[in-house]
């Protein structure tokens, strides 16, 4: 049976290691930098207007955010990187608990979010640095494809690839969470690691 991304129901905000998840269901971490449309991805994948909520202000997920996804494992939303305008006390508890998070073992696949109009950032490349040293697969998505012409999109990846050091194995999905590009490619790459139930 396929999954049903529409299925999705919050779970918990966790604030600190004690409130990490641990029920041995597969946890699909999404991570992206603030303005990069992380929470538009994930509405555009649950086909849901405004599950993950879609900040006036970017920087906005200050907590790691469990959903469970049709009952076979949870979307984990974690802190939106890279902005500027919190306090750098904020920024330092938002990192220990990222920290926290990917030491914990508990990432079944990563899923890093960039924005395919530009080069991936310092901290992009630290991201995708955190994701690889927890050993998990990760599958990285080139959000805003329609702000591209077609022909900006293959040098675009390719300079996305060669940044994040993406090896040729690993999913790259072209996506738009303005009009839906990429969303069936980045439901059926995430379906993997989700088991099977019986009906």
């Amino acid at each position: 049976m396929g999954v049903n991304f529409n299925k999705t129901e919050f779970v918990l905000s966790a604030v600190s290691r004690q409130h990490f998840l641990r029920d041995g269901l597969p946890q699909l971490a999404f991570a992206g930098r603030s303005n990069v449309g992380k929470s538009s991805v994930i509405n555009r994948l649950l086909g849901r207007k405004n599950f993950a909520r879609v900040g006036a202000a970017p920087g906005k997920t200050s907590q790691i955010n469990y959903f469970r996804i049709d009952g076979r494992g949870y979307l984990v939303d974690l802190p939106g990187y890279g902005y500027a305008k919190v306090s750098k006390a904020e920024r330092e508890r938002w990192g220990r608990l990222m920290e926290d998070y990917f030491a914990s073992g508990l990432v079944t696949c990563g899923v890093m979010i960039v924005d395919a109009r530009h080069a991936p950032t310092a901290d992009d490349v630290t991201m995708a640095g955190w994701f690889r040293d927890t050993g998990c697969p990760v599958i990285t998505v080139a959000n805003k494809l329609d702000k591209l012409k077609k022909s900006q999109v293959e040098p675009n990846l390719s300079l996305i690839r060669e940044r994040l050091a993406i090896p040729e194995e690993a999913e790259l999905v072209p996506f738009s969470a303005e009009r839906g590009d990429g969303r069936e490619a980045l439901a059926e790459a995430l379906e993997r690691f989700l088991p099977q139930m019986s009906r």
